[in-house]
């Protein structure tokens, strides 16, 4: 395991028993951000970086009992958390890595990634491997329920012009990537990307 992935799992491992309980009021901004997705009746679509499984009852509600939805996170203590909520009842969860995603290629209409991009190791490999899995014209959601000068401020932090959710930064990123951005909402209350997967 690289250096990366092991500081992800120890930082993730050490919040995963009071997570949901530092940002309790986070689960509206999860529901209006799957909404925005389009999600359909019986589609099926990865929340890559589950975490504790917050969007996972949006992501069922919007799929309904037809369709599917995994979770997958890189840190075992982040999925146990998932399980003690009950989660896993939303969707099936998986320990994986997104940069070597256990899936079949084409095999979901949409990814969802909270928080995602700050902690990939590789941006465009990560990228480029979230589209395998995703039929051409999916959708990619990348989300936070504040927006990045809401969450600069949170962490004591000035926002730079090297920041990947940027969008000068973001949307050529993505293109590199696999996916085309259709949509960019960053606000106080909420950062939301859309892209749509290139054929």
């Amino acid at each position: 395991m690289s250096d990366h992935h092991t500081h992800v799992q120890e930082f993730f491992t050490a919040r995963a028993a009071d997570w949901d309980s530092r940002f309790p009021d986070d689960g509206p901004a999860y529901a209006a951000a799957v909404a925005d997705v389009g999600l359909r009746a019986g589609d099926r679509v990865l929340d890559a970086g589950c975490g504790t499984g917050r969007a996972l009852t949006p992501l069922r509600a919007a799929v309904g009992p037809t369709g599917v939805v995994v979770g997958l996170d890189l840190t075992p203590a982040m999925l146990e958390a998932a399980v003690r909520a009950g989660r896993d009842r939303d969707g099936r969860l998986l320990l994986g890595d997104v940069a070597a995603l256990p899936l079949r290629s084409g095999s979901f209409d949409a990814v969802f990634g909270a928080g995602l991009v700050s902690h990939l190791a590789d941006p465009t490999e990560n990228l480029r491997e979230l589209a395998r899995v995703v039929r051409p014209g999916g959708t990619l959601a990348l989300f936070h329920p504040i927006g990045r000068a809401a969450l600069a401020a949170r962490q004591g932090r000035r926002l730079t012009p090297d920041d990947l959710r940027a969008e000068p930064n973001l949307r050529p990123l993505l293109a590199r990537s696999g996916w085309r951005m259709t949509s960019y909402v960053d606000e106080d209350t909420r950062f939301l990307a859309l892209a749509a997967r290139e054929s």
